[in-house]
């Protein structure tokens, strides 16, 4: 069960928190069953992110922070017999946690993977679960995509990607002679900008093969960032595509980027 998405930049190894797994380690302050509080702001490091429970202590939203709570509540009463581990579980969350961070932000799914923020969900520890918590907890992660460091997020995050003039602290670029390059925020000196996304395909809709994504991402891509740049007669452009991993996470998108003079 993949836990940490990004908004959601991968490039292949985008979602490395691991859900279900050994809980051996979990904050006893997650044995709660009670369903967590939104809008508080923790600390998170990238320890925290690969488990799948959290109990960091709180922080005031004033203060510095790295993630906010930005949704959470009770599971729906079809996972009341699952197991921590179900496929199905970790649909309903991707698909939930997703939806509810598009419309806290304001920005739909092509610029939240364009965007320097990332998402990571946790839930009960297994002693909780034992004891019928079943509940779900949605954090907001600034930075964390493709080993960018993480960054503090401002005191009010709701709307934070709304219209069009978006602050380039929020939007991701890349340093360095391809898009593998180390991810920046836009605001920062940069060789690369994620302009577009192409979208391969639907909910439903099994993995194409490695090979077909590939090639419909560089088509696509190719074309796509000729027009962001204005048609120019010479321009270099780069992509990012995702396996099937990520495809099975809910990830149907691919990134398109433009080479800049910056």
């Amino acid at each position: 069960m993949i836990r940490l998405l990004t908004a959601a930049l991968a490039l292949l190894v985008l979602c490395t928190a691991c859900g279900g797994g050994d809980k051996a380690g979990a904050d006893p302050g997650q044995d709660t069953t009670a369903v967590p509080t939104t809008h508080v702001c923790r600390n998170l490091t990238r320890a925290d992110v690969q488990r799948p429970t959290n109990a960091s202590p709180l922080v005031d939203c004033d203060d510095p922070h790295n993630a906010e709570t930005y949704a959470a509540g009770p599971l729906p009463t079809t996972f009341a017999e699952a197991s921590e581990e179900s496929d199905h579980l970790a649909d309903w969350i991707y698909d939930t946690c997703t939806a509810k961070l598009e419309r806290h932000l304001g920005a739909d799914q092509s610029l939240l993977m364009r965007s320097m923020l990332s998402w990571v969900w946790f839930g009960p520890s297994d002693r909780a679960w034992a004891k019928g918590a079943r509940w779900y907890r949605c954090d907001l992660l600034g930075g964390g995509q493709s080993g960018a460091a993480y960054v503090d997020l401002p005191t009010v995050t709701r709307n934070m990607l709304r219209g069009k003039n978006v602050d380039d602290r929020w939007l991701v670029c890349a340093r360095g002679a391809t898009v593998d390059g180390t991810k920046v925020a836009c605001s920062e000196k940069h060789s690369w900008r994620a302009v577009t996304t192409i979208k391969l395909g639907e909910p439903s809709t099994p993995y194409p093969g490695d090979a077909k994504v590939k090639a419909t991402t560089r088509e696509y891509c190719a074309d796509s960032v000729k027009a962001w740049l204005g048609y120019p007669a010479s321009y270099d452009y780069g992509y990012t595509w995702f396996g099937q991993d990520e495809w099975n996470a809910g990830n149907r998108r691919s990134v398109c980027w433009a080479k800049t003079d910056q």
